[in-house]
């Protein structure tokens, strides 16, 4: 095991975090402010309920549906959305999950206002671009949903710390059972993708993989690649970002545990 630059590691796992997933706190008719990727799509959804409806500044999108299903979002049936010249955003719905993606058109940083609706409440997002990966805004209404908030709130910095520590120094935990694995997994070509360690505790489930560059070209990691596979990621972390063929690095991830009815 290498010896790793603990502060600077932890950074980078902190700030993949942010990326890979923005949950946001929010109520009806209460303005909050998010990310959007200015050159990828940005997925939205509702924690726990699907969208009904979108208002805003829409350049084009795909979510005319059918005449026998409900409009989503806000678009007469069998009618295509024209062009509107001066909107900012690409909308895409995906109906069957109740969730959109937008994009913004054009290289103008102003922030765009977005109304997201759901059945019991309507959201307005000020989304604000930067130049991040495709990532998923999830919107949290801690006054609908204030008992399951209180139970799946997020998990403490301090948890995902100590976590993420353990793994580091491959020891064990009581609060955690740990699973000793050889388990390999596809990911990319000129890879071999190997989960070696899994911690599984009430609120937090961590795993250890080992990624060796079997290929014959330089490979440049980022923690993002790697908050796809699964869901509920909350954080990701690579010991070393640069492999040359032959080399292999230590990923960490963690993701919350699945909390029982």
């Amino acid at each position: 095991m290498r010896v790793l630059n603990h502060a600077l590691w932890l950074s980078a796992f902190w700030l993949s975090e942010g990326l890979a997933q923005q949950v946001i706190e929010a109520r009806d008719g209460v303005s909050v402010e998010a990310i959007m990727s200015r050159r990828e799509p940005t997925r939205i959804r509702i924690e726990g309920t699907a969208i009904t409806d979108v208002f805003g500044s829409v350049y084009s999108s795909n979510c005319n549906p059918p005449a026998t299903e409900s409009t989503l979002p806000g678009m007469a049936p069998d009618k295509e959305l024209a062009i509107n010249p001066s909107g900012e955003i690409v909308l895409e719905c995906d109906r069957s999950k109740g969730e959109i993606y937008i994009k913004p058109v054009g290289a103008d940083d102003k922030p765009v206002n977005l109304f997201i609706a759901s059945s019991q409440a309507t959201y307005t997002l000020v989304l604000r671009q930067a130049d991040t990966p495709a990532n998923t805004i999830v919107i949290r209404d801690t006054s609908l949903r204030a008992s399951v908030t209180k139970d799946r709130a997020a998990t403490p910095l301090r948890a995902m710390k100590h976590l993420l520590s353990t793994m580091v120094a491959e020891r064990s935990a009581p609060e955690y059972q740990t699973e000793e694995l050889q388990r390999e997994l596809t990911l990319w070509s000129g890879t071999r993708f190997v989960l070696t360690r899994r911690y599984e505790g009430r609120s937090l489930i961590g795993e250890r993989y080992e990624l060796r560059n079997v290929g014959d070209r330089e490979m440049v990691l980022a923690e993002q690649e790697f908050d796809q596979r699964t869901g509920d990621v909350v954080g990701i972390a690579i010991e070393q970002h640069t492999l040359r063929p032959g080399e292999s690095s230590a990923v960490f991830v963690i993701r919350r545990a699945k909390v029982q009815p």
